[in-house]
Parts: structure tokens; C-alpha cells; sequence
């Protein structure tokens, strides 16, 4: 065996020169294992007892793909291009051993190779698209020639792994291997290989499928077509297409300079910029700095819920898909039945779409139980209070919880405003009181606000992270203040929402700016889709709202064909005359003289209110990290992940035209942009809000 570098060798086995790379945890393409590839590679092909080569890794996988931490840096070692080159160029054949997953980069070196085999379980994708980028070493080129352009431009656009059996049939593999004998069965093929004097085949001189695909657009046309609502806002995918379009029509090193150049468009742009701050924001997420080491990590083998409505089932079945049996309870037999129903509808609903079979629905609805009676939670590990805001009620039944539940029980809240350490002063054991905000709908929506409460146990806090993660949720952990972190951004912006169209600005026109921003949709089309009368009484109703207005003429939303706008009978959403008439009259009497206001002021009213509202949660200690807040708003509320998050957001535009703008509106607008203290120390500072962020 000979040592390349501290992470390469090269060892020759029957022949075969076996190149083994061993940089943990994912043998990341970092400068030293590229180094190490091509010092290893000019060794093999110097040394005439080498026949063949085999690439293959150490630990749990294949390159994972591009060292991330190097973006941006200034260039060290080889580079990918000379690595890809000495591998394809080799006058000897190169077999890539493929174990874990190759992803990115990984797989890019792997297409290079002339020959590809691996285990069953092995992963192979391009995932570049999730941080704003596009395979920028070969691969939109490489790929749609060894599986075709459709295949490709589904794989490269939705970053998807594709197993190691489809992977064989599409061609992108050769062979598989035995699971537990990789390293043994490619250097058989690679011995064959040379035996059988197999020629060195290059992909880049595979052209039968892209030649087949040239000529014909509407493969483009109609694949634009169909993922236009998905790709909406984004540029990686689009230049993805438009480089699957240029390896069908262009000799590959003409397809190759354009994927460079827009990769390094992208890499440079702010949504690439966006997307890997983000990548590291969810992760970062889960590190909760302070807590005891020694913090035990309780078990949770059942969950009670209570509450069987729409939230409560929902919180049910994220336990029920992990396979934790769970127990509601409810006040009336036919609202627990209508609980019940709704849960099995939405596994047969899922079963319909092919993603569940019938023996899945069967399994969890078997670990599903419901009563009437809160002492059947006696013995629950976990209790997870889901019925409607009201301080009184849920202290009321913390407190019967209390005497039931047994020593040790998890008793959460899935409030989403309310005061958690008043709730939890209907206890006894305050310490086992936590906070999880769950969002609506709650077996659908991935965001998890865990509230920690004044008097909530470090062990309590590191089971409901770890509990989160089991259940498939990002969690935040937050303080508790009204609304928490994300409902009490949303205040902000529905206020300024609210204002707006008093001042002349249409609903419409509101939506559309916050939907050109990239949210799936504006506010008054997200009241209208809930529903404007929830809440609402009619009894006690008197016509002082806009709202109120609203539902008494039966405009509730989209239920009801009208609410701020009017709708078809395919729920087409078209500007209403009556609300523009009422909206005017209010505005009237509130004594407001209609003005033009323009899309830039919707934007800025809208959002800089919410970055300062951020800087107050920072400066109260309410969310750890300004990227947790951003977490918090790309998962639970459809802040477009190609803007970061609000925080981030307000770093890009600069915090210095925030507090400049936040000043302007107080001075015409009001006391409630007042700007955070925090914005202005930071401001004076020339810092960010990412300066702030733990670790920097």
C-alpha cells in the first residue's frame, strides 16, 4: 500500500491499483482529497504493474459531494477539472465504487469514471439545485447522455437521490455488488475489463441520447410547462433546462462553457447565497446552546393528544407514522368519531396517490386509540394539549393533567400565542411544561416552534428537539412572548397589510407585490382561503371591520365564492368592485384621503417592519440565532427559500436602508415602527445579523 497524502492510497490488488479515500464524515471533495485522487491517479498510470484503477472510499459513504465550507475561499489544491481529467483521460480503465451516496460533485467524479458500480443500497443524485446551484463539474452535461434528457432534467431539477437498482437500469450504473464485498466485486469488473479488453468509455462520447432528443423542443416546452408552479421565482432550475437543452444541441465542450458560465453566475448571485445560508440555518437549528450536558433524554413510547379536531388529528398522525401509539381524547363521542374518520381519510387519501399501501393505513390506525375521559392518560409519556386559545380553559385542563398524568410525563401545549408560563402555573411541575407549536396542517406543515418556558427542564427541552427530529419537523426552540417568533413576525406584516389598503392600496395589489416577492400567496388570499369568518360571531358582529363587513354580506372566503375577492366556480380568484366600494368608504371615515401607493412602499411596509420585529426577538433572547427566525419563516409561513429568511433578508438589502426606512415610516406612519434598539447598535457597529449568530 502507498500513502498518498493524509487521506489517500493506493494499493495494488491482483493488478488492479485500488484508490481509497478516507476523509470523514462524507469524504467531502476538500482540497486534500482531490490532491490525494490525482496524486494517487498519476502513481496508477506510472506504474506499469497497475492494469486498472478502482475509486473507491472509506466509512459510511462514496464523495457525498462538494466541500461546502470552501465556497467562496480562495482556490487551494488540484482543481475538480484536473481530477475529472486525469480520471477520464486515464490510458488505463477507471471503475467507481459506490457505497452511501454519491451526490454532487461525488457523483461528477463517479461520470468521469469509464466504468460505475455499486451496492443496493447505495443513493446517486445532482442536488445542487437546493442551494441555488447547478451540477457545475460535467454533470448537465454527462447525465442526459447516459439517461437521456427527461431523465435527467427530473433528476438535476428536483435534486432527488435515485436508488441504485433505477440507477442500474437507467444506465447510470454498470453493475451492483454485493453489499457487504464492494471493493472486491470492482476490482473483478475492473480485472474483466482489462481481460476482456473492453474499450475506455467516455460519456462524453455517448451521444445516441441526446441525438435522439435534437429536434425535438417541446420535450423542453412541455417539461417548463409542467413544473412552471414549482420552479416559480427560482434561476437554478431554469438554467438547469436551458444546459440539458445545450447538451441535445451543442458539442459538449460548447455545453460544457455554458454550464460553467452559469454556474458561476449563480454561485455569485443572491439566491445561491440564499440557499446555502439557509442549508446551514436548518442544521444550525438543532444546536441548543446552554444545555446540560447531562440532560437526560426521555423515552416516549406513547403520546396522548388532546383535542380530536383538525389540529389534534394532525398532531396525532406524526407520531402514528413513527409507529408511537397515541390516544385522544375529546369531550363529545362525535367529534373524537369525526377525529378518528379524518385521520384514516387522510391515509386513504395518501394510499390514492400510491405513497401508502392499504397494510401501512392498517398498521397505524392500530396504534390509534380515543375516549372520552382524561384519565386514560395516566400513564402517557407525552401529552400534547390541542384545543382552542383560551387561557382559562387549557390552565383548567393542565391542571387535571397534573393529578392524572404520571411522574415524569412531557405535558405540552400546542398554543400558538398564549403566555406558556401562566399554563404551566396550573402545575405542579412547571418543569415539565414545554411549548410545541405545531403548524396547520400539522401532518403536512414541517415547522415545530418548541417553546421553552421560564421554569422547562433542560431533559424536557432535549427530548422534544430530539422527538421533533424523529417525527420528520424542523424544530426552532423559542422563548415565550406573544405569538412566539413566527405568529409574532406575521402580526407585523398583517398590520402594515391591513394599513396599506386604507391608505389606497387594493388587496390585490398587496398580494401580488408579496407574490412577485415570492410567497405562495398574499394575505388577503391566505384570509380568504382560511376563511374571514373564523372567530367571527355573528351574533356580536356590528359592522366596525372591514371583516366584519365581509362575512355579514356572506363574503367568507373561498367557501363562499366571495370574500375580498370574488371567485369562479373553479375558485379563480378576480378583483372585487363591492370590497374596492367598501374598502373606500372606510377609508373615508377613518378620514384617509386615497393616494397612490407604489409596489416598492408595499414591499418595505410589509417586510421591514418584520426584520425589526426580528431584531426585538434577538434583543429580548426570544429565538438563539437570527437564522433560527429565518427557519422559522421559510418552513411555517412560505418565505421563499431563495430569500433567505427575513434576517438574512435584512442583511441583503442592509440594515442601514432598513433603519433608514423604519425611521421615515415613524415619522409619517407612527410609533409602531419604531425601530428595534438592536437595529440601531448594529447599524452603529457596521455589523450584521449574522455577526450575532452563536460561533461567529
Amino acid at each position: 500500500m502507498k500513502t498518498i497524502n493524509n487521506v489517500a492510497t493506493l494499493t495494488n490488488v491482483n493488478g488492479v491499483g485500488v484508490i481509497a479515500i478516507n476523509f470523514p464524515p462524507v469524504n467531502a471533495l476538500s482540497a486534500s482529497v482531490r490532491d490525494g485522487i490525482h496524486g494517487a491517479m498519476q502513481a496508477a498510470i506510472a506504474d506499469p504493474a497497475i492494469d486498472a484503477v478502482v475509486l473507491r472510499c472509506e466509512g459510511s459513504t462514496f464523495i457525498a459531494g462538494a466541500d461546502i465550507t470552501e465556497f467562496g475561499k480562495p482556490p487551494a489544491g488540484v482543481s475538480l477539472g484536473e481530477v475529472q481529467r486525469i480520471l477520464e483521460e486515464s490510458p488505463k480503465p477507471v471503475v467507481a465504487a459506490i457505497h452511501g451516496t454519491a451526490l454532487g460533485g461525488g457523483l461528477e467524479v463517479a461520470l468521469v469514471c469509464h466504468y460505475r458500480i455499486a451496492v443496493p443500497t447505495a443513493r446517486l443524485g445532482l442536488p445542487e439545485v437546493n442551494i441555488g446551484l447547478l451540477p457545475g463539474a460535467g454533470g448537465t452535461q454527462r447525465l442526459p447522455r447516459i439517461v437521456g434528457p427527461e431523465a435527467a432534467l427530473e433528476m438535476m431539477t428536483s435534486g432527488a437521490h435515485v436508488r441504485a437498482k433505477d440507477a442500474l437500469q437507467s444506465g447510470l450504473l454498470d453493475e451492483l455488488a454485493p453489499e457487504d464485498d464492494l471493493s472486491g466485486a470492482a476490482v473483478a469488473l475492473a480485472r474483466r475489463v482489462v481481460d476482456e479488453k473492453r474499450p475506455l468509455r467516455k460519456i462524453r462520447d455517448q451521444n445516441e441520447k441526446v441525438e435522439a432528443a435534437r429536434g425535438h423542443p417541446e420535450i423542453f416546452a412541455k417539461f417548463r410547462q409542467a413544473n412552471a408552479k414549482k420552479f416559480r421565482g427560482f434561476e437554478a432550475p431554469k438554467k438547469i433546462i436551458e444546459c440539458v437543452e445545450a447538451a441535445v444541441n451543442l458539442p459538449i465542450d460548447e455545453g460544457l462553457q455554458l454550464e460553467r458560465k452559469y454556474f458561476m453566475e449563480l454561485m455569485k448571485g443572491d439566491q445561491s447565497a440564499a440557499q446555502r445560508y439557509y442549508f446551514f440555518a436548518s442544521r444550525q437549528a438543532w444546536n441548543v446552546p446552554g444545555l446540560a450536558k447531562d440532560a437526560a433524554v426521555l423515552p416516549v413510547q406513547s403520546v396522548g393528544v388532546i383535542g380530536a379536531g383538525t389540529m389534534g388529528a394532525g398532531i396525532a398522525m406524526n407520531f402514528l407514522n413513527v409507529g408511537i401509539p397515541v390516544h385522544i381524547v375529546e369531550t363529545r363521542q362525535e367529534a373524537l368519531d369525526r377525529g378518528l374518520k379524518t385521520i384514516r381519510t387522510n391515509y386513504e387519501n395518501t394510499a390514492k396517490k400510491g405513497r401508502l399501501t392499504a397494510q401501512a393505513i392498517e398498521e397505524r390506525m392500530a396504534l390509534l386509540t380515543g375516549s372520552l375521559d382524561l384519565q386514560n392518560l395516566s400513564d402517557m409519556d407525552l401529552v400534547i394539549e390541542a384545543v382552542f386559545e383560551n387561557m382559562d380553559v387549557k390552565k383548567d385542563i393542565f391542571g387535571r393533567l397534573d393529578r392524572i398524568c404520571k411522574a415524569g410525563a412531557i405535558l405540552a401545549s400546542n398554543t400558538s400565542a398564549l403566555d406558556l408560563n401562566e399554563i404551566a402555573s396550573a402545575t405542579s411541575r412547571p418543569e415539565a411544561v414545554i411549548g410545541l407549536h405545531f403548524f396547520s396542517p400539522a401532518n403536512v406543515m414541517k415547522l415545530l416552534e418548541v417553546v421553552r418556558g421560564a421554569k422547562t427542564s433542560d431533559s424536557v427541552i432535549a427530548t422534544s428537539m430530539q422527538l421533533a427530529k424523529k417525527i420528520g419537523k424542523v424544530a426552532v426552540l423559542v422563548g415565550v412572548c406573544p405569538g412566539f417568533v413566527g405568529n409574532r413576525i406575521l402580526g407585523q406584516r398583517q398590520r402594515e397589510a391591513n394599513a396599506l389598503i386604507m391608505e389606497g392600496a387594493m388587496p390585490w395589489a398587496v398580494d401580488r407585490v408579496l407574490y412577485d416577492f415570492g410567497f405562495p400567496m398574499g394575505p388577503f388570499a391566505m384570509s380568504d382561503l382560511a376563511g374571514l369568518d373564523l372567530g367571527w360571531s355573528k351574533e356580536k358582529s356590528s359592522s366596525s371591520t372591514l371583516r366584519e363587513v365581509l362575512c355579514e354580506m356572506d363574503r367568507r372566503g373561498q367557501k363562499t365564492g366571495a370574500g375580498f375577492y370574488d371567485y369562479d366556480e373553479k375558485r379563480t380568484a378576480v378583483p372585487s368592485p363591492v370590497v374596492e366600494e367598501i374598502i373606500q368608504r372606510f377609508a373615508q371615515k377613518q378620514g384617509k384621503q386615497a393616494r397612490k401607493v407604489s409596489d416598492e412602499e408595499i414591499l418595505e411596509r410589509c417586510i421591514y417592519p418584520m426584520i425589526n420585529e426580528g431584531a426585538k426577538i434577538l434583543e429580548e433572547g426570544m429565538a438563539i440565532r437570527a437564522s433560527d427566525i429565518d427557519v422559522v419563516w421559510v418552513n411555517g409561513y412560505g418565505w421563499p427559500v431563495y430569500r433567505g429568511g427575513p434576517m438574512f433578508y435584512g442583511d441583503l438589502v442592509g440594515l442601514p436602508k432598513v433603519l433608514a426606512k423604519m425611521k421615515e415610516f415613524e415619522a409619517s406612519h407612527g410609533p409602531q415602527f419604531k425601530p428595534a434598539k438592536l437595529l440601531e447598535e448594529l447599524v452603529a457597529s457596521g455589523r450584521q445579523f449574522s455577526d450575532l449568530n452563536p460561533g461567529k
